[in-house]
């Protein structure tokens, strides 16, 4: 029996080793970033940063693979596949929270038990915009303006389940306003639109807006967060603007599959947060209005299982579909 014990306490401890190893060594060949959606956008800037100074710590390849499709599903349908083995890391913000309320049982992974969190690299905000032709130039007066026009405005999003699209829905839950949705494949033709005065209101991430906000082709009344925009700083949140409470942080992260070695994990998340950390990364990413977090990845856990729980319960509450 005492022989039985030790052969497993070897083969226990023989294991561990062979873990912390990996670990050490880690990596010994090509780590793939995959970006849920096409080139160009904070996501796709988030892997190519990353991926540039980690080939640079690592004396190894690291690639970036743009796997855009089906709401962002294609993509984190491919990593939750992926073997669980640290080569393979999930570019995962905002919208990923949102899916589960979204497709319900018939999302092709489990947002929870598929995917382990691995660092929360940045928070952004979500400018509220409206066509310059529009009589109102505050929080207040648009929401009198859409109480007293029942059914006369329209909001634009990048796509049903998108952080905009979200930031509205919240919006309206919280005012009892009621606008009708017009979803669009991306920011660019989202500000186009508001521009051609095709919509009335817009929430969109501050560095979308932010040139034509400052070239006066569209007014700039709120930000979705709980302070002001380091980019917009004249323009009050929505909640000091007339709706207390009211607040959406755009998170940026970053995932990998279930079951990667915790060693490996807290490897990857040692040298991410260390690449966050550096000044030109830290400055380039708050020049396009994003502010670094670089959490641990139980902090990143905790925010994306919140984040479900919020979501899901307001596209349950507010009926949102996928349109």
């Amino acid at each position: 029996m005492r022989n039985s014990i030790r052969r497993l306490l070897a083969t226990l401890s023989l294991g561990l080793l062979a873990l912390g190893a990996a670990a050490q060594n880690f990596p010994e060949r090509q780590v793939k970033f995959v970006v849920p959606y096409p080139p160009g956008g904070f996501n796709d800037t988030l892997a190519r940063v990353s991926a540039e100074k980690l080939n640079k710590m690592w004396n190894q390849p690291v690639v970036v693979e743009n796997r855009p499709g089906g709401n962002t599903t294609v993509g984190n349908l491919a990593v939750a596949k992926a073997p669980a083995d640290g080569y393979t890391i999930l570019i995962t913000p905002l919208p990923f929270s949102a899916l589960p309320g979204l497709y319900g049982a018939t999302l092709p992974y489990d947002a929870l038990k598929d995917f382990t969190p691995l660092v929360w690299a940045g928070s952004t905000q979500n400018a509220l915009v409206v066509r310059n032709e529009l009589p109102v130039n505050n929080v207040r007066e648009l929401l009198e303006y859409a109480r007293k026009n029942p059914g006369k405005l329209n909001y634009g999003s990048t796509g049903s389940g998108s952080s905009n699209h979200l930031t509205m829905e919240l919006l309206m839950k919280m005012t009892g306003v009621k606008m009708a949705h017009i979803p669009y494949k991306g920011s660019a033709p989202a500000v186009t639109a508001m521009i051609g005065g095709e919509i009335d209101v817009l929430f969109d991430n501050v560095p979308n807006v932010l040139q034509h906000i400052n070239g006066r082709r569209m007014k700039a009344i709120g930000v979705s967060g709980a302070q002001r925009s380091v980019l917009l700083p004249d323009t009050p949140t929505v909640a000091e603007a007339g709706v207390p409470g009211f607040e959406v942080n755009v998170w940026f992260g970053m995932q990998v599959p279930a079951g990667t070695p915790k060693a490996v994990v807290d490897k990857l998340n040692r040298d991410i947060v260390t690449l966050l950390k550096e000044p030109d990364v830290v400055q380039r990413f708050r020049n396009q209005g994003v502010e670094v977090a670089a959490s641990t990845p139980e902090q990143f856990g905790a925010l994306v299982r919140s984040e479900i729980t919020k979501w899901t319960q307001l596209i349950r509450e507010a009926n949102i579909r996928i349109e």
